[in-house]
């Protein structure tokens, strides 16, 4: 839970930093903020993104939820999957080419280098949070079936 909201306030950090880079006319915070995203991006991202995976994993195979009994579980696990992987690939080259631009004094990077990543993030963050609190859905196939054998085994308990 603690890596999720690390991961959700790093992706918050991020898009301000580049609604600062993409919204002034400064160079000097320009640079300073794909220099920050850079930093941000290189040495904190995929950690965390992986400490969140990693968590997740744990707490649904540790608890009653399981990981594929309720379709809200497999949904946040599919998504969480699909965020690390694009987290280890998608924001990287437009905050390098970001700041590859400012380093050289080339034109200011477009807005869409450093805002696309983290407003993507953010929204399947937000998505996953709604889900977490809501449970839409119901059981899996899985989760119907282990829900009936375990029905079954009381039944027989009862009897005997």
């Amino acid at each position: 839970m603690a890596a999720s909201a690390g991961w959700l306030g790093l992706t918050l950090g991020l898009l301000a930093l580049g609604v600062a880079a993409a919204t002034t006319g400064s160079a000097v915070t320009v640079e300073a903020s794909v220099r920050a995203m850079k930093l941000f991006a290189d040495w904190l991202l995929l950690p965390i993104a992986f400490l969140t995976l990693l968590s997740g994993l744990v707490l649904s195979l540790g608890t009653a939820w399981g990981l594929l009994r309720y379709r809200w579980v497999c949904t946040k696990f599919w998504l969480t999957l699909a965020t690390t992987t694009a987290t280890a690939f998608a924001p990287r080259p437009g905050v390098n080419a970001a700041v590859a631009a400012v380093a050289t004094g080339g034109p200011l990077p477009d807005a869409g280098d450093v805002l696309f990543g983290p407003i993507v993030s953010l929204s399947a963050y937000v998505f996953m949070t709604v889900i977490s609190v809501l449970k839409p859905w119901g059981l899996t196939r899985r989760g119907r079936r282990l829900r009936a054998s375990a029905r079954g085994q009381k039944n027989v308990t009862a009897l005997i």
